[in-house]
């Protein structure tokens, strides 16, 4: 699960962009930080009081464990699951050590709200992708 900033336009734009490029698998699911799913994960991880990131969060129920990724983890991952040039993209940004992939992250989160002033704040799932949002 995809977890997001909901009140942010480059958050909705990421997400609309991960929708338009997950061709193959179509399995991962989103939910906004501000909604029950986001409350919840973020309820279980109290290491995630202080990030306001992008959460990739995954549940192993076999083995009773979950992982949690923030930051250009979360984003490397994400792109790893796009697969294609994406997954290779991920492969290079992995080679970069993490502090300075999580300052550039950091920096771009930062300024995230004047990248795309006038983009819409929500995301609106077209009928096909309903199903993908938890909340």
């Amino acid at each position: 699960m995809l977890l997001y900033d909901g009140s942010c336009g480059f958050c909705a734009e990421s997400v609309q962009f991960v929708l338009r490029h997950d061709r193959r698998r179509r399995t991962l699911r989103f939910a906004s930080l501000q909604g029950v799913a986001g409350s919840e994960v973020r309820a279980r991880h109290s290491e995630l009081d202080a990030i306001d990131s992008v959460i990739w969060y995954e549940r192993d129920a076999d083995a009773g464990r979950e992982l949690v990724l923030v930051r250009s983890s979360a984003v490397l991952r994400v792109l790893r699951y796009l697969g294609g040039v994406w997954r290779l993209l991920a492969w290079l940004g992995a080679l970069v050590p993490r502090p300075i992939r999580d300052r550039v992250y950091d920096f771009i989160a930062r300024h995230r709200h004047a990248l795309v002033r006038g983009a819409p704040v929500c995301v609106v799932p077209a009928a096909d992708q309903r199903e993908r949002f938890v909340d």
